[in-house]
């Protein structure tokens, strides 16, 4: 059984894209960085304790499919906003600028564990305050890293990518695919295999 551990209906929309078969079990784990630490680091270690914290409810040949994902921009991490005030102040830093999106990805079967940061740059083209308080009050900025999503009203800002845009969305398919292949998941089988 394949478990997707989280709670984001982005992460669970682009899992059905594999055609397979999974359960949601969320991790209800602490996500706090550590400001001294690199970025990447810490968002590869979140995604390791997420798959850590679901594999003590599944059994040893299950596997987890677990992912964080922050925004970087000058040596700073900006998260989910917690008002629309902060919301505000990280889309007005994003403007007319480039940032990177960090998307840590653990698969893990018992004691097997694959996991690395697939890392995507993003320019966003410069806003007015009237068009950041508009996206903002749409709500789809208060529940995603950097205040913004890529996959719908979002994409209006964003002038350029480099790298993995769904990753940007919160899960990178491309890495994800390669892994779960080499778990012995069948994606896409190679013509004449079985099925």
């Amino acid at each position: 059984m394949i478990v997707l551990a989280s709670q984001s209906p982005r992460r669970q929309e682009l899992m059905r894209l594999f055609g397979v078969d999974f359960t949601i079990h969320t991790a209800d784990i602490d996500e706090t960085m550590d400001p001294a630490r690199p970025p990447a680091e810490e968002v590869a270690r979140v995604s390791r304790r997420k798959a850590e914290a679901v594999a003590e409810a599944c059994g040893p040949e299950d596997i987890i499919v677990a992912a964080d994902t922050i925004v970087v921009i000058g040596g700073r991490v900006l998260g989910k906003p917690h008002t629309k005030q902060e919301a505000f102040g990280m889309l007005r830093t994003l403007s007319g600028r480039t940032h990177e999106v960090l998307t840590g990805l653990c698969v893990r079967r018992g004691a097997q564990i694959s996991s690395e940061v697939v890392s995507t740059r993003v320019t966003f083209r410069p806003l007015s305050d009237g068009e950041i308080r508009a996206y903002i009050a749409t709500g789809e900025p208060m529940d995603k890293a950097g205040s913004y999503g890529i996959q719908r009203y979002g994409a209006m800002f964003v002038s350029g990518i480099e790298g993995d845009y769904f990753s940007v969305m919160g899960l990178p398919v491309c890495t994800l695919a390669q892994r779960l292949r080499a778990f012995g998941v069948p994606i896409l089988p190679e013509e004449g295999s079985a099925v």
